[in-house]
């Protein structure tokens, strides 16, 4: 955006607060989507095949229970908000079931598989239904567009940190706690993330307020899809971020078998996960980045970045150079940092796209669809697509690999997210069109609403 809005940015304790809500997420979902393949694995004894299926069917429950979230969304009406009170409503719950999904019980195989994708589903239900609302109630924070970017920008900072405690402290304190027994490092070290989790999601509830106006009492379910009806910008957004998402946690859920078989170093990869954080860097400058040039140039540059950077970790894998490897690791977490971050920011703008074009504003519907619904999607189909190809080339957890094993960690690892982040960037190259709307699409929802609200006075 390159026209300044008058409408005053919002206090630093509520832009530190909105943070906090995608913190509190980050210190169980972290866990899930990086250790929980392997925790399945190697520490509970699924077979690989198994636990790709697990992931996988988890997604099939993801398409009618993120839409289902949606609509409950955009049907609540209370003296809290819309999306407010989930953070208080959900917060036990999520942490609860984020903690037992790691507990692996002693049981039969069938009733150990059966304890894991159940615990695991409705874990990932939970996080639906509470992950939402931290992108839903964006567009009722502020409806400056400028604004977005930078609450985005501090969620992100939120994210990493809750990221980066995770990846700093969940293999020393499962040690510490378990000694050579992981079982019981895992279920002694999750209720502290949980309760952590639990004290940010509340930080979250009380300083955050819902200022834009939503007379929207209930939302018919039927409106709520209309404003799916033609509205491209989300279109673009839902079938980029799909693709972005497989690619990410393909990547991140290989990590520790990379580095653990391929290069014998299993701690390096506990040191990739935490430079996570620098991802920060190219965060830090998009509300900077987004004055300069359009955000569709931004997303598309940070996508074909990642596919660059892949191509990078290769070169480092076939000449045996780990600091080459490490180049590309670090530099496509730059890049991917971009394009997860700016879809967030652009689903509130779609929001109102829809608004616009259709006279219905469905924040939970749109947000529910195009965020969480692609984030679980994309862990499950990421997940289940490296735990097939681990099975299908032969691995055995804790053991040798055989040269076909190892191929299959390194195709995983490298090539399944290349091809995943250069589809992602096909849609963007369309987006550019609905970004030079925004001015005439906020002023005239401003308009709207204040001939609504003189009609109503």
């Amino acid at each position: 955006m390159k026209t300044d809005s008058p409408i005053k940015p919002l206090p630093f304790l509520e832009r530190i607060s909105y943070a906090s809500s995608d913190a509190a997420g980050q210190l169980i979902f972290c866990v899930v989507i990086n250790y929980l393949l392997i925790f399945y694995t190697d520490v509970a004894g699924l077979l690989p095949a198994t636990a790709g299926t697990i992931l996988l069917i988890a997604r099939f429950v993801d398409a009618v229970d993120a839409p289902m979230w949606g609509i409950i969304f955009d049907k609540t009406h209370s003296r809290l908000g819309r999306s407010r009170p989930w953070f208080l409503w959900l917060c036990f719950p999520f942490a609860f079931f984020g903690v037992i999904a790691f507990l692996a019980p002693n049981l039969s195989p069938t009733a150990k598989a059966v304890y894991a994708g159940g615990t695991y589903i409705i874990c990932s239900i939970l996080y639906t239904g509470i992950n939402t609302p931290v992108t839903s109630i964006l567009s009722a924070l502020t409806p400056d567009p400028r604004e977005r970017v930078v609450l985005t920008t501090y969620r992100m900072f939120g994210s990493k940190a809750g990221v980066l405690l995770v990846n700093l402290t969940l293999v020393s304190l499962v040690a510490w706690f378990g000694g050579t027994d992981k079982k019981l490092g895992y279920i002694s070290t999750l209720p502290i993330y949980g309760m952590i989790s639990i004290i940010l999601y509340l930080i979250a509830f009380r300083n955050l307020r819902e200022t834009v106006p939503d007379k929207q009492k209930s939302l018919p379910i039927r409106e709520g899809f209309a404003a799916l009806n033609g509205n491209w910008p989300w279109i673009i957004i839902f079938s980029s971020c799909l693709c972005f998402w497989i690619a990410f946690i393909s990547r991140v859920s290989m990590v520790t078998y990379y580095f653990k078989y391929a290069w014998h170093q299993e701690k390096l990869a506990s040191l990739a996960f935490s430079l996570d954080v620098v991802s920060l860097a190219g965060i830090f400058l998009l509300p900077w980045l987004c004055k300069w040039t359009a955000k569709a140039n931004i997303w598309a540059w940070g996508l074909v970045g990642s596919v660059l950077c892949q191509f990078i970790v290769y070169a480092g894998a076939v000449s045996h150079s780990l600091p080459l490897v490490f180049t590309g690791w670090v530099a496509g977490i730059i890049t991917s940092g971009i394009a997860m971050t700016l879809p967030f920011s652009l689903l509130s703008d779609s929001v109102d796209y829809g608004e616009w074009k259709s006279g219905v504003r469905a924040a939970g519907l749109l947000t529910a669809i195009g965020t969480a619904f692609c984030v679980k999607a994309g862990a499950g189909l990421g997940g289940a697509f490296t735990g097939w190809i681990l099975g299908a080339t032969g691995y055995i957890a804790n053991a040798e690999q055989t040269p076909r094993a190892l191929q299959g960690i390194n195709f995983g690892f490298i090539w399944i997210p290349a091809l995943f982040y250069a589809l992602a960037t096909v849609p963007v190259l369309f987006y550019r069109q609905f970004e030079v709307l925004e001015p005439t699409i906020h002023a005239d929802l401003e308009a709207r609403r204040a001939a609504l609200k003189t009609s109503v006075s």
